[in-house]
């Protein structure tokens, strides 16, 4: 009997800059949902019906929450820090809707800054 070699296991972390040049080479499928979490590349796992259903939901029920000033995004990329890029299904974040660029958040905002539901 043969003794298997084994080989230790070693990983690359990418940075959010690398990751959008991926992207922009193409290296990924289209529709391919591949998200950027803590440098490491990760593969969304399918969604369902009822998923998407209670996403659609939980944004219409956020956006009357929190009303104007704030956005309510669903499923987009979201750029949290050098080495994240994930695509949550529902996030919240200041400002307006614009057709141009997404807002990057860098600080989740306090409860405190949250509106009231009065």
């Amino acid at each position: 009997m043969h003794a298997m070699a084994s080989y230790e296991t070693r990983t690359r972390r990418f940075s959010r800059a690398e990751y959008e040049r991926l992207i922009d080479l193409g290296v990924f499928q289209p529709g391919e949902a591949i998200e950027l979490i803590g440098g490491e590349l990760m593969v969304a796992e399918p969604q369902g019906a009822a998923h998407y259903t209670a996403i659609m939901k939980t944004a219409k029920a956020l956006e009357a929450a929190f009303g104007p000033g704030w956005h309510v995004r669903t499923q987009g990329p979201i750029g949290l820090d050098d080495d994240s890029e994930p695509e949550p299904d529902v996030a919240v974040v200041p400002g307006a809707r614009t057709s141009t660029a997404a807002p990057i958040p860098r600080v989740r905002p306090s409860p405190s800054r949250w509106p009231s539901r009065a």
